[in-house]
């Protein structure tokens, strides 16, 4: 495994462990928190044009 002997030290990451987890938790969780953002602004967007098109076509 490289570095370490076993895989409870590379849980442990040579005591280091909660910086270490955390700070990988903390970066997914903003990726994800990224995404989601993503994903709520280009469902908003879709349904603004589908309701802008719904008005365009009945005005003409």
């Amino acid at each position: 495994m490289g570095y370490f002997n076993s895989f409870s030290e590379f849980l442990d990451m040579g005591g280091h462990a909660l910086y270490v987890w955390l700070s990988y938790a903390i970066t997914l969780g903003i990726f994800i928190l990224n995404l989601l953002s993503l994903w709520f602004k280009k469902r908003a967007f879709f349904k603004l044009a589908k309701r802008q098109t719904k008005r365009e076509q009945r005005s003409l």
